[in-house]
C-alpha cells in the first residue's frame, strides 16, 4: 500500500495523498537531495550480474530496514534532472520476483507506481517501500568467485547511501523487532482493559459485550495534527453509512447507528469518545478515535436480545444478540477504514474482536429466524469465554473486501458457540 505521507509532500507543502507526476517532476527540479528516505534512479532496475547482489533488493532492503522511503526512477542522482523512463520497459512483477527471491523476511507492502506526464512524454517509476516492523531484513545473494555459495547482508540508509549492518546493529536490529511486537501487544491489551473497565463499570445487569481494538502497525506520532471534534462527528456518520450500505439485513440496528443519538464526542486523553453508557440512551454503546489511528468500539450484546426476560436467567446464562454482533463486526472495520482514511495512516491496521463478560459465565446465542422470530438454537454451545479475532484493513480496502472480512470475523466468533450463521 502507498503512503500517503512522504517526503516529497513535505518539501512541496502538500496534504496527505497519493504521489503524483507533477509531485515528482516539482521535487527533482527543485533539486531535493537524496536522503535516508528517498533514492534517486535513472535507470530502471537490472538483473544481477557477475555474481552481484541484486541492486533492487538491496536498496528496498536498506529502505525498510531504516524507516522506509522512496526509490524513484527516471531522475539522475547527481543533479535531479527528470529523464524518465521508458513505461513499456517496467516489468514490476520481475521487480516482485527479484525482491520475493532476495529478500528475507518477505516485504509484503511494496508498491510499484508509474507516473506519466499528462501528454505521456515523460514518465517516472515510483517504488514506495514502508518501515518494516520484521526489520532487520536479509540480502541473499551468491559471490562473483563462488556462485554456489550463499551470503547474506543487512544493509541500511546512512544519510544519502547504503551501508552494511555491523554484527552489534544486526543484534539491536532484532532486540527491536522483538520489542516492537511487546509493545504493540501491550497497547492492544491496554486499549482492551480501558474499554472493558468502562463499559462494565456501568452495566446495570449482568451482560456480554462487544469489544473490538483497532491500532495501527505504525501509529501516528503525537506531532501528528489531531483529530478535530468536526471530523469525529463526520467519521462516526460516514462510516456508519457505509456499513449500513454493506448490510444484508439493514433493519439490524448497529452499534454506529446507535451513536447517531449521540450529538457531541467528548474530548478523551488524544481521542474523541462517543457514549450511550451515562446517561443511559438505550443500548450501551462506547467508542473512541483516537488521535494516532487507533480505535475502540463496544457495543451491549444482552440488551433486549429476547422480547421479555427468559423464565429462567440463571439456566439460561448470559444473552448474546448474534444480529447486532454481526453488526458490530462491520461497524467496527469500516469505522477502521475511515478513521485510517481521515488521519493519513499509511499502515495496515490489525482488528482484534472479543465477546467478553464480567466474569466467566455460560453465553447463549440468541438468532433471528423466519425472518423475525427471535430464539436459542437448540444445537448452539454456551461458551464461557470467547476467544479473539484478528482481521486486518488497510485505508485502500474497497468495500467488498470490507464486507468479507467483517463476514470472517463474524463468523471466527460465531464457531465458537457452536453454529454458523450468515452475516
Amino acid at each position: 500500500m502507498a503512503r500517503s505521507w512522504t517526503r516529497l509532500h513535505e518539501h512541496l507543502g502538500v496534504p496527505p495523498g497519493p504521489l503524483t507526476f507533477d509531485m515528482v517532476k516539482k521535487t527533482a527540479e527543485a533539486h531535493l537531495t537524496e536522503s535516508d528516505d528517498l533514492d534517486w534512479k535513472e535507470q530502471l532496475p537490472q538483473p544481477p550480474r557477475d555474481g552481484r547482489f541484486n541492486e533492487l533488493a538491496k536498496d528496498v532492503a536498506a529502505m525498510a530496514n531504516t524507516r522506509g522511503g522512496l526509490l524513484i526512477y527516471g531522475v539522475t542522482d547527481q543533479d535531479t534532472k527528470p529523464v524518465g523512463i521508458d513505461p513499456d520497459e517496467v516489468n514490476t512483477q520481475q521487480y516482485a520476483q527479484w525482491i520475493r527471491n532476495h529478500v528475507q523476511p518477505y516485504l509484503p507492502d511494496i508498491t510499484f507506481t508509474v507516473l506519466p506526464s499528462d501528454d505521456g512524454a515523460l514518465s517516472f517509476l515510483v517504488i514506495d517501500v514502508p518501515a518494516s516492523r520484521m526489520a532487520p531484513h536479509h540480502v541473499y545473494g551468491t559471490a562473483a568467485k563462488d556462485k554456489d555459495q550463499q551470503a547474506a547482508v543487512v544493509p541500511y540508509r546512512d544519510r544519502d547511501h547504503t551501508a552494511w549492518m555491523a554484527e552489534h546493529q544486526i543484534e539491536r536490529a532484532y532486540r527491536d523487532r522483538f520489542t516492537r511486537a511487546q509493545h504493540a501487544q501491550e497497547e492492544t491489551d491496554r486499549l482492551f482493559a480501558h474499554a472493558l473497565e468502562n463499559v462494565l463499570a456501568e452495566q446495570a445487569e449482568r451482560s456480554a459485550w462487544f469489544i473490538a481494538v483497532a491500532r495501527p502497525d505504525r501509529p501516528l506520532p503525537r506531532t501528528a495534527e489531531p483529530l478535530t471534534w468536526e471530523a469525529a462527528g463526520y467519521l462516526r456518520t460516514t462510516a456508519n453509512a457505509n456499513s449500513q450500505a454493506l448490510a444484508r439485513n439493514p433493519h439490524v440496528v448497529g452499534p454506529l447507528r446507535t451513536l447517531e443519538s449521540v450529538s457531541n464526542p467528548r474530548p478523551g486523553l488524544r481521542r474523541w469518545v462517543f457514549s450511550t453508557l451515562y446517561p443511559s440512551l438505550g443500548r450501551g454503546v462506547y467508542a473512541e478515535l483516537h488521535h494516532d489511528g487507533s480505535m475502540v468500539l463496544a457495543a451491549n450484546l444482552s440488551w433486549k436480545a429476547l422480547r421479555g426476560d427468559p423464565a429462567d436467567p440463571d439456566a439460561t446464562g448470559i444473552l448474546v444478540d448474534t444480529d447486532v454482533a454481526g453488526a458490530a463486526c462491520r461497524d467496527t472495520l469500516a469505522l477502521a477504514r475511515e478513521l485510517a482514511r481521515r488521519l493519513g495512516v499509511d499502515s495496515p491496521i490489525p482488528v482484534t474482536t472479543v465477546i467478553a463478560t464480567a466474569e466467566p459465565a455460560p453465553m447463549t446465542p440468541i438468532v433471528t429466524e423466519q425472518g423475525s422470530f427471535r430464539s436459542i438454537p437448540d444445537h448452539a454451545s454456551r461458551p464461557r469465554r470467547i476467544q479473539p479475532v484478528t482481521a486486518l484493513v488497510t485505508p485502500a480496502d474497497e468495500d467488498d473486501l470490507l464486507r468479507t472480512n467483517a463476514e470472517e470475523t463474524f463468523t471466527d466468533l460465531m464457531h465458537q458457540f457452536g453454529m454458523t450463521v450468515l452475516l
